[in-house]
């Protein structure tokens, strides 16, 4: 009996383990668009520009209005070198991308393909949980933070100032030091979700509206404060040294994640060979360069030790009595976090239609709606647990949680 137990658990481990070191063979395009032409794939409908607008919705959020002044309160005006630093890396690693991306089958799964593809099914499953952790958790606190930035704009309206309870959008007192509700975030979810349920058309239309709108606000804001710098605030331009220039330049390189997400985007470009690597390029030159321009244009406005940690680049404008330029900051900051969290939903739904069809995941995942051509049951299950995880924890605890989870896979 028990030499029948040790021969199953032999057999059972064995099996498991040429499963889980077993790799992915290449399809090819002509497989992929057999795929399409069954109504079982994904339509292809977007093109540069939109994979362009997709990386810049992924990357510019409120970061590009709060982190900068974190930052440059320690680092000073080298702030600026600090996101050159952060770029040229970020700019290294897009280029690894952008040739994965010319050389790889145009299909959904992104880093996960790659792992999948170049080392086996057992580390491409560990990666794939390790970007569902962040993303999940980085999703639900992007949508915490924007249903406060919501409720900010509308207590604008002195009918709404301080009438609003903190339970719909700022979230409520914290019950057990964790449990915070929110109403206003899991809606957002919700709506958003719909949009991408609808078809990648809409989805795209919104975040290119949406993206437009950030950036051109986030020019404008750089040139109205171009006539506010004093130069004199430049100097000392690295009252710290060079290490702390260093030191932010690896706090800031998280502002540039979010040019990856082109490559999810692999199975709807309409040219994805070409269009995949000129997007991610794309997306992050414009983003390093809106970056620059905000750290000049801040650093220069606002001597860098009063610069504020929460919200410095507004802090900056109000403090030169341009309050206007503070809300529109404030719609910025809402348009910039709707496309990142949009985004990152989409990502999600694709990654998930990629381990349902490797049968890593339950096929249900793997369905693609037959008119919609989008992956519903997905989309529907990523937007569920994003609900529940932004509607009863505090942002806090959700990037408390995720920064252990980065730490676990590095």
């Amino acid at each position: 009996m028990r030499a029948e137990k040790n021969r199953a658990s032999s057999s059972f481990f064995s099996h498991f383990w040429s499963s889980a070191l077993r790799a992915k063979t290449l399809t090819t395009y002509s497989e992929t668009s057999d795929r399409t032409n069954d109504g079982e794939g994904l339509v292809r409908r977007l093109g540069l520009f939109d994979l362009i607008l997709i990386g810049i919705g992924a990357s510019v959020g409120a970061g590009i209005f709060v982190v900068t002044g974190a930052v440059a309160r320690d680092a000073g005006p080298g702030v600026t070198i600090s996101f050159i630093l952060a770029g040229a890396s970020c700019v290294l690693s897009a280029l690894c991308y952008a040739e994965l991306a010319s050389r790889f089958p145009a299909v959904v799964g992104g880093t996960y393909l790659y792992t999948y593809t170049a080392f086996n099914e057992l580390t491409a499953f560990l990666v794939f949980a390790q970007l569902m952790l962040d993303s999940h958790i980085g999703t639900a606190s992007i949508a915490r933070s924007l249903a406060s930035y919501v409720v900010n704009i509308i207590e604008l309206i002195p009918f709404f100032k301080d009438n609003i309870p903190r339970w719909i959008g700022h979230g409520s007192e914290e019950i057990f030091g964790a449990i915070s509700f929110n109403i206003l975030a899991p809606i957002l979810l919700a709506l958003l979700t719909i949009i991408l349920c609808r078809g990648v058309g809409e989805s795209s239309l919104l975040n290119s509206v949406m993206t437009t709108l950030k950036v051109v606000i986030l020019i404008f804001v750089i040139i109205v404060g171009a006539f506010e710098v004093d130069v004199s605030n430049w100097s000392p331009f690295a009252p710290n040294g060079f290490k702390s220039i260093l030191t932010g330049a690896t706090v800031v390189v998280f502002a540039y994640v979010g040019f990856d997400a082109v490559v999810i985007s692999a199975e709807e470009s309409k040219a994805p060979k070409r269009d995949l690597p000129l997007g991610i390029m794309g997306s992050l030159l414009v983003c390093i360069a809106l970056y620059i321009g905000v750290c000049i244009v801040i650093t220069g406005m606002v001597p860098y030790q009063f610069l504020g940690e929460d919200a410095s680049l507004a802090e900056a404008f109000s403090s030169k009595g341009l309050k206007y330029v503070s809300v529109l900051i404030s719609i910025g900051a809402v348009a910039g976090l709707t496309t990142t969290l949009l985004v990152g939903l989409y990502v999600m739904s694709r990654l998930y239609l990629g381990l349902g069809r490797d049968g890593l995941l339950p096929s249900i995942f793997a369905k693609v709606h037959q008119t919609r051509h989008t992956p519903v049951h997905s989309q529907v299950w990523v937007g569920i647990v994003d609900c529940i995880l932004a509607g009863l924890f505090n942002v806090t605890v959700l990037s408390h949680v995720l920064s252990v989870g980065s730490l676990s896979f590095l």
